[in-house]
């Protein structure tokens, strides 16, 4: 696969808000590894190789385990992910899925159980967040990087 361009060097200008909200959301009070979770399943939902790698890279390196990574698209059927964790996995594939799911009440109710408003904006920005870099990622063919080995099979 061959990237079709690479926003960062055509539009630097017009990605420069997405930056500074990563940085809002890292500071936001939500903990790393609930951010990496969410923001890897929903690479997983829309198939984004590009993040899926970067986002487990970046939760391994936070100390997540990789139990929990290979079991993450099947979360609910594993009592390793903390209720907090649910609330918010079931919030990203909701949102994540929203022409389908059209934000069920009963994920907003458990949402509400979990956070407080402020942390429930904080992690819908999150998750739309990633979607719009999953769209970038997946539009324009952006390669996740691949060891020199394997690049060169």
């Amino acid at each position: 696969m061959k990237a079709r361009l690479i926003p960062f060097e055509v539009a630097p200008q017009a990605l420069k808000p997405m930056i500074e909200l990563e940085k809002t959301l890292k500071n936001s009070g939500l903990e790393l590894k609930l951010i990496e979770l969410v923001k890897t399943r929903a690479s997983q939902i829309n198939g984004c190789a590009y993040c899926i790698h970067m986002h487990t890279k970046d939760t391994r390196a936070n100390g997540e385990t990789e139990e929990r990574l290979y079991l993450l698209s099947a979360w609910r059927e594993s009592p390793l992910y903390s209720d907090r964790e649910r609330a918010a996995l079931a919030w990203a594939e909701a949102l994540t899925l929203v022409a389908e799911t059209h934000a069920p009440d009963e994920d907003y109710a458990e949402l509400k159980q979990h956070f407080t408003p402020a942390e429930q904006v904080n992690l819908t920005l999150l998750i739309g967040a990633i979607n719009a870099w999953n769209r970038l990622a997946i539009g324009f063919r952006s390669v996740h990087p691949v060891e020199a080995n394997r690049a060169a099979a």
